[in-house]
């Protein structure tokens, strides 16, 4: 598994980890319906071509099968492939983050359980709670800080 900082986000690469973002989503997140999905998935190219530090995972093909999105010292976004999940990934990914780019801080979907437990079993600890994301939907989102 290789980690690489996402320096060029060219079309080609955006497409691929919005694939890894959709099909982790689906895996994760059972509170949204299909439609919200479609919605959703409109704003995950400009998310990822817009966040300040994007580190992608590759497999051993060199496909993309996970990323990170940092923004001063915020965890953004960490999406799995399923086909990855439960193999340390993700924790590789976030202590990477916390060590080279000084993570402390993130947002997970109350709906999200198995995200939530990992990122305590990481050291973080809930600090605030909103009944609506930052967009403004109707899903209720954890802070947490390291």
């Amino acid at each position: 598994m290789i980690l690489t900082e996402a320096g060029k986000r060219d079309d080609g690469l955006i497409s691929k980890l919005t694939e890894v973002w959709e099909a982790s989503v689906r895996a994760t997140h059972g509170f949204l319906s299909e439609a919200e999905i479609c919605r959703l998935s409109e704003y995950v190219p400009e998310a990822l071509r817009s966040v300040s530090i994007l580190i992608a995972a590759e497999d051993d093909e060199g496909n993309p099968c996970a990323f990170m999105g940092i923004e001063d010292g915020k965890l953004e976004m960490l999406f799995i492939a399923p086909s990855e999940r439960g193999m340390g990934l993700g924790r590789r990914l976030l202590t990477y983050g916390i060590e080279r780019y000084g993570v402390r801080r993130l947002a997970v979907n109350e709906q999200n359980p198995q995200a939530e437990g990992f990122y305590e079993h990481m050291g973080f600890h809930v600090c605030g709670r909103s009944d609506h994301d930052e967009q403004g939907n109707p899903y209720q989102v954890l802070y947490m800080s390291l």
